[in-house]
């Protein structure tokens, strides 16, 4: 029995609702490339096993036009779309919260968050604390070293609003005033569980965006 039999065999094959097969793998032009990586797709391959023993398998052959693919539409795109690069902005006591969420108990790497060195790698900065007028114009230099796009996450009631310390004359009552903020996590301070709940709708508004879709497009 063929791979392709198989294939044609499984429930959700016959079903047809979130699967297609394209018997497209050459690709003639760099836009060609880009609409299958949209869409997403899985190579069919011919099994390397080989009959005779004395000959080695080819694992390194290449495909040939007439093999299929079997493809599940827009899945590349979406894990692209999904992996989150973030640049932490510890203010206060909120950023003991976000050290919560990439320890071993709640593990935000499984989800696709990785905490980076540099603005200039990340996409996503959380703004986690008290924000301060002496520290505001650093907040907005190393937001301004972040490539397009980049979302900005605000943690705790002092990043969203001055919180406790919203009357003195030292604080910045909101970090919206100096970045754009996409997500508000409300708290004094949030959990682990809130963050990590505001990190996914943001995926979700990353995923729908289409100034993201353009940009992963070019």
């Amino acid at each position: 029995m063929t791979s392709k039999t198989i294939f044609q065999n499984l429930p959700f094959f016959r079903a047809g609702a979130t699967t297609r097969l394209f018997s497209t793998l050459r690709f003639d032009s760099k836009e060609a490339f880009r609409s299958n990586l949209i869409r997403g797709f899985v190579t069919e391959s011919k099994p390397a096993i080989s009959s005779n023993p004395s000959k080695p398998a080819d694992i390194t052959k290449k495909s040939e036009p007439g093999d299929f693919a079997l493809a599940k539409p827009a899945n590349t795109a979406e894990y692209v779309l999904s992996t989150v690069d973030q640049i932490t902005f510890g203010l206060a006591c909120c950023a003991v919260e976000m050290m919560h969420m990439a320890a071993a108990r709640y593990d935000q790497d499984r989800i696709g968050i990785v905490f980076r060195a540099s603005p200039r790698q990340s996409d996503v900065m959380i703004v986690a604390g008290t924000l301060t007028n002496k520290m505001a114009p650093g907040l907005r230099k190393v937001y301004d070293q972040m490539p397009e796009p980049r979302w900005v996450i605000s943690m705790g009631s002092c990043a969203n609003g001055g919180g406790y310390y919203h009357y003195s004359y030292a604080v910045v009552r909101g970090c919206d005033r100096i970045v754009p903020v996409d997500i508000y996590v409300p708290g004094c301070p949030p959990t682990a569980e809130a963050l990590m709940y505001g990190v996914l709708q943001l995926q979700k508004k990353m995923r729908r965006s289409r100034v993201t879709q353009l940009w992963y497009r070019k």
